[in-house]
């Protein structure tokens, strides 16, 4: 997995919830993000500028996060994040930080590799799942999931359940389908003609 560097600063949380809202909405007006760290026992609230998230947030890749919070630095993975609901900005990001001995669940990208059978003969590939969840350590985890679509025939499917990666446990439903070969119009009347 490749590594990105996010520095933010550290923040005190307001005893009342109206002081802390106002805290928050003083962040975001003054072009910062509120986050939170979790794991290894404690939880670290910190702020960091929108522009330092652009990378991490708007991306097909994952990332471990090398976060930098007032000089500490500490591996962390991106848990969540909150949109506003009609402008599209980030209000707020959760992390969680990697330990070495014990698994996290992140969603890893799909790719389709090779040409399908069912495409050769006139249908779509569909790819209906653009991620995985999937649990492992982190230093096990893939930049991508490749997935072999050349033996996928006209009307066939590849569900999570006969999908394998090893040291990665899937967490998606065994029956969700990850990619199809969907019948077009042209592949339909091929068919119908050859009859």
């Amino acid at each position: 997995m490749k590594s990105i560097e996010v520095k933010g600063t550290a923040r005190t949380i307001a005893e009342r919830s109206s002081e802390q809202a106002r805290a928050l909405k003083a962040i975001r007006r003054d072009n910062g993000v509120p986050c939170v760290l979790y794991g290894a026992g404690e939880t670290v609230h910190f702020t960091v500028p929108v522009d330092g998230l652009r990378n991490l947030v708007y991306t097909p890749h994952i990332y471990v996060v090398d976060l930098i919070i007032d000089d500490k630095k500490v591996n962390a993975i991106l848990k969540d994040i909150q949109f506003h609901p009609v402008k599209d900005a980030i209000l707020h990001v959760d992390f969680y930080q990697i330990d070495e001995a014990k698994p996290i669940v992140i969603e890893v990208p799909v790719q389709m590799e090779g040409l399908a059978e069912g495409v050769k003969a006139g249908g779509k590939l569909v790819l209906q799942m653009r991620k995985l969840k999937v649990k492992a350590l982190y230093n096990v985890i893939p930049e991508r999931l490749n997935i072999n679509v050349a033996h996928l025939g006209l009307g066939k499917t590849v569900k999570v359940g006969e999908l394998s990666f090893e040291g990665l446990e899937l967490m998606n439903a065994k029956e969700a389908v990850v990619c199809a070969v969907k019948l077009t119009r042209a592949a339909r009347g091929a068919a119908a003609a050859g009859n």
